[in-house]
Order: C-alpha cells, then sequence, then structure tokens
C-alpha cells in the first residue's frame, strides 16, 4: 500500500478548488450580465400574459389593494375593461402560478398558467385551452367547484382525467382571484 504524502494530496485538492472558484466566478458574471435581459423578458412575458387573460385592453396600470397588486385594463376608450389577478396554489409537482383576468361587469375572461410542474401528460394539461376555457363566464356566487365527469353547471369545472389535484389547484388559484375581486369591488375600488 502506498504511503500517503502531501504532494498526492494537495495538488488535486488545489487543481479542484481554483476550477470551483473559476466556475463561480464564472457563474456570477453571467448572472450579472444577464439579470436586466431577464428581467426584459419576463416583463414582456407578464405583459402578454395579461393581453391573454384580457384581450380587449389596450393598457394595464398597476394597482395596490392591501398590499396585494393587480392591474387595471384599460380598453381603447379609455373605459376599465377589467382587472387582472396573479394567485397561486399547490398542486401535485408543486406551486402552480395563473394569471386571471376579470372583466369590469364579473366575468372570467382568460386564464393563463404563468408556471408548473405538474406531470406531463396528466397535470400538465392545466395548460390546454379545454380545460382552462372551462372558467371562461360569470363568476360565480361562491365559488367554481371540481367535479369529476361531465360538469353539470357553470361554477362546476371538470377535472382532468388522473389529474384532480391539479384541477384543483388550479381551481382553487382562480376562486382565490375571484374572491379578490370581489374584495376589491366591496371596498369600492372598483
Amino acid at each position: 500500500m502506498e504511503k500517503l504524502n502531501l504532494k498526492n494530496v494537495a495538488i488535486p485538492v488545489i487543481s479542484l478548488f481554483t476550477i470551483c472558484v473559476v466556475v463561480t466566478f464564472a457563474l456570477a458574471a453571467t448572472n450579472i450580465f444577464t439579470e436586466k435581459k431577464v428581467k426584459e423578458q419576463n416583463m414582456l412575458s407578464e405583459q402578454s400574459s395579461r393581453q391573454i387573460v384580457l384581450p380587449n385592453s389596450k393598457s394595464f396600470n398597476q394597482k395596490t389593494f392591501r398590499s396585494t397588486e393587480y392591474y387595471e385594463g384599460i380598453n381603447s376608450s379609455g373605459q376599465v375593461e377589467g382587472f387582472v389577478f396573479n394567485t397561486e396554489a399547490r398542486g401535485y409537482g408543486g406551486t402552480i402560478k395563473i394569471m386571471v383576468g376579470i372583466t369590469a361587469d364579473s366575468k372570467v375572461s382568460g386564464v393563463n398558467i404563468l408556471s408548473q410542474n405538474e406531470t406531463p401528460g396528466l397535470g400538465a394539461n392545466i395548460k390546454n385551452d379545454n380545460f382552462k376555457n372551462q372558467f371562461i363566464g360569470l363568476v360565480p356566487q361562491s365559488e367554481f367547484s371540481v367535479v369529476k365527469g361531465k360538469a353539470a353547471s357553470d361554477s362546476q369545472i371538470e377535472a382532468l382525467t388522473g389529474a384532480t389535484i391539479s384541477s384543483k389547484a388550479v381551481t382553487s388559484a382562480v376562486n382565490d382571484a375571484i374572491d379578490l375581486f370581489k374584495e376589491i369591488k366591496a371596498g369600492g375600488e372598483i
């Protein structure tokens, strides 16, 4: 058995340490140089999402109600078209972040999934229009509920097959947006 000596141990340790330091600084530099571009891309993505969930709006004003940020959509006539809320809920694969548009006359105008980590082919189907479009229409008096099988009323959402947890998470997040809308409306802000 070979005896350990300082040279056989120190050279690999120093080499590995040097590589780690160089890679760390390279990653930090990349982060610094791309930070502005990433923020711009995120901002553009959010702007296009607002346009998707409230399509008749031409511009959006950021508002705050009790430390909750939301957006007021303004149409081409300068009138308030509706409101956009960002909400989230815990799904099967983690947090699902969504954006919900609600018109000034209390109708859900759109739902857009901003981020999700649900199971591909099952829970990830929450991004499909045939699931998201179930929410479009009048805001229910109480809240949306998830049912397995065919929905019997406008306030029922048909769960995705094999993805009930994901379906319930999106429904919960939409209900949270509706609750925010109702609270802001009741507070006289709308």
